[in-house]
């Protein structure tokens, strides 16, 4: 494989080769339903994803002229596991730890994926019962009770941990109104004010054929798998021989975001503040990618990281510190986090924007650079041991970027990557509006210095 393969939503049918030999296949089905696999070599079991591409952005609020259906799709990655027409919640977890196997599911701001991951011989298995959760969930009025107590609690777990709220805070302050500044499973109000017929419209507006990605890798034969996945989801009901196109990708241009805030401070007790600070990042196919993970690399990722080294090994200051870049299909952000005593908090953060700030000016050095490239490769080998990761990779592409990169082309692109896109990149970031939350026993004139707090919040929590 020379190149990443593009992945038009038009062409029924491809099969390519591609690093340490393994064989990719794609095919899009009359139906919409589209249909992924990597085979690996030697592997003897395999992980299956059924996927949707919708997420927590794609929720309406109340008054939108929709049914409210803010944490509906987490509230609903719940239920599918609550019980289908022919079998139970029960009867799905015994299929699963009967053969040692393990199935979950992930709600994420653009997608959401029902996964397993079992030995060869149990595939077929999997496939069968994950079409049956996908398809024919039922949503029990009583399950639906008993899991909204289940997800208010979730949440309260998340609220009480300061991590969690600065990561959700710093989304908002970030993004504003945008869409993918809601927290993933809803709020409480939110849920407590959920209703069945709401979640069941968005069950059956969302989980159709043509919504429908399903991607496989490891011990999984292609031909195999589209058989058992039509049979299965023909016995459920599904119409497959209605003809329907798949359902467009995500449109990628960057609006202009509004409402960010640059300081929010969320008082609360306890030992730690946890700080977020960051800035507007890159979508998710940005060409710039490649050197956003070498810059993400040198500046917070691992123990030589320049966030590291100076946050924590020169200063002592906190014990965790790093930074993280994700993108989406239309927004990204940039983030620098670290968890340290209430009276070094303006200290530490007044040292994760200089330390952006001296990338900007001054650039990394070409040993810096080399060290990257050899640990975004050595991750990216180790990661794809694993046919978890091989299955999201494969979702990842044919849901958000339209192209399959192979571990081989994935490396050619960092080793284009240099001093100069490193620093250009770095003052490309720099120059973007910068938001800063702390939650922890600390007060919001402590931060003045660090961003352009004109509008500072503060909550107590």
């Amino acid at each position: 494989m020379n190149g990443a393969v593009e992945l038009p939503l038009g062409q029924p049918e491809l099969e390519f080769r591609a690093a340490g030999d393994t064989l990719v296949r794609r095919s899009v089905l009359p139906s919409g339903i589209r249909v992924l696999t990597e085979r690996v070599p030697g592997s003897r079991s395999a992980t299956i994803g059924f996927w949707v591409a919708v997420g927590s952005r794609d929720e309406h609020a109340a008054g939108s002229g929709h049914p409210a259906t803010h944490g509906s799709t987490h509230f609903l990655e719940h239920l599918l596991f609550k019980g289908t027409e022919t079998r139970s919640a029960l009867d799905i977890a015994v299929s699963f730890d009967a053969v040692g196997g393990e199935h979950n599911a992930v709600t994420a701001k653009e997608y959401t994926c029902y996964y397993a991951k079992v030995q060869d011989r149990d595939l077929a298995m999997a496939v069968e019962v994950l079409a049956d959760m996908f398809t024919s969930s039922v949503l029990d009025p009583e399950e639906f009770e008993s899991e909204r107590r289940v997800i208010l609690e979730e949440l309260a777990m998340a609220g009480d941990d300061p991590a969690d709220v600065a990561n959700e805070r710093f989304f908002e302050a970030v993004l504003g109104s945008h869409p993918l500044a809601r927290p993933i499973g809803g709020d409480p109000a939110a849920i407590d004010a959920a209703t069945r017929d709401a979640v069941w419209e968005h069950y059956r507006a969302n989980y159709r054929p043509n919504d429908l990605v399903v991607t496989a890798a490891g011990a999984v034969d292609h031909d195999d798998l589209v058989a058992g996945l039509t049979a299965a989801l023909g016995g459920a009901g599904w119409q497959l021989d209605q003809p329907a196109a798949p359902v467009e990708r995500r449109p990628t241009e960057t609006p202009l975001l509004d409402g960010t805030s640059p300081l929010t401070v969320v008082e609360r007790p306890g030992e730690q503040v946890n700080l977020v600070l960051g800035v507007p990042g890159l979508v998710a196919t940005d060409e710039r990618r490649a050197v956003l993970s070498v810059l993400n690399t040198v500046f917070g990722a691992g123990m030589s990281s320049r966030l590291f080294q100076q946050i924590r090994e020169r200063r002592g200051l906190a014990y965790s510190v790093y930074s993280f870049a994700p993108g989406y299909s239309d927004a990204g952000v940039f983030g620098m986090y670290a968890g340290c005593a209430p009276k070094n908090a303006p200290t530490v953060a007044a040292l994760l924007r200089t330390e952006l700030e001296r990338l900007a000016h001054h650039g990394v050095t070409a040993d810096e650079l080399a060290r990257a490239a050899g640990y975004l490769g050595g991750a990216s080998a180790l990661a794809l041991e694993d046919s978890d990761t091989r299955m999201s990779r494969l979702g990842r592409a044919e849901l958000a970027l339209g192209e399959f990169a192979d571990l081989d082309e994935a490396l050619r692109r960092v080793a284009r990557v240099t001093v100069d896109d490193v620093q250009a990149l770095a003052a490309d970031l720099a120059d973007r509006p910068f938001s800063l939350v702390a939650v922890g026993p600390v007060e919001q004139s402590a931060f003045r210095s660090v961003v352009d707090a004109s509008e500072p919040r503060t909550d107590v929590a």
